[in-house]
């Protein structure tokens, strides 16, 4: 259980911290507005997840109840499908850009635009079905438990990554704006990311 809970902290860690949408406009709040508007974005993003956790919890815990070899072609499926994450970064450009328009917002506003931002999107729920399996350590046991346990990790971990990105926005943005090597640092980094959790839940 240790181990699991573990080596999902440092799966979460990396994936928070590679450069993808949701950072990147906590990212550009933050510069354009500050610090706390960045942790209210930050804070509504997180908020979202508790939706797609319920989602996978009872859906993928039904499944494992029925039918363990079901639930083996939810895994293949989730490693198939991050792998195909894998190379759409690899295709991408390494550049991180970060725009100049950020609306200034309440934090309230914002905070409500992170969530809608995250239960709107039905890629947060595909991911978390292709992420969390891998790491239940007792399929066996109470899987609904087990995957909310997942999803407040999942969340505390990215809630402490994004608040630092908005909390050091000024000096982060300065450094991504001038060096086109930590963008590709990250690329790779998140390659390396899906591939790794792709065999991990393979084997």
């Amino acid at each position: 259980m240790i181990e699991s809970m573990i080596g999902f902290l440092g799966a979460t860690a990396l994936l928070a911290f590679s450069p993808g949408p949701d950072n990147i406009y906590v990212l550009t709040q933050s510069i354009v507005n500050g610090r706390a508007s960045g942790l209210a974005t930050t804070a509504g993003l997180i908020s979202g997840c508790i939706v797609h956790t319920t989602l996978v919890a009872f859906g993928v815990s039904a499944i494992i109840a029925t039918s363990p070899t079901i639930f083996f072609i939810i895994k293949l499926l989730g490693a198939i499908y991050l792998l195909y994450l894998a190379y759409k970064v690899f295709q991408s450009d390494s550049k991180v850009s970060l725009t100049d328009g950020a609306p200034k917002k309440s934090y309230w506003s914002l905070f409500k635009q992170g969530v809608i931002m995250n239960i709107l999107n039905p890629k947060v729920t595909i991911f978390f079905l292709a992420f969390f399996p891998g790491f239940l350590w007792d399929p066996d046991g109470n899987t609904v438990y087990q995957f909310y346990v997942l999803g407040i990790l999942f969340m505390i971990a990215s809630f402490f990554i994004f608040g630092g990105i908005a909390v050091l926005a000024g000096s982060i943005s300065g450094y991504l704006k001038k060096s086109n090597q930590i963008g590709t640092v990250l690329k790779w980094l998140q390659i390396i990311v899906f591939i790794g959790i792709a065999v991990f839940i393979l084997i």
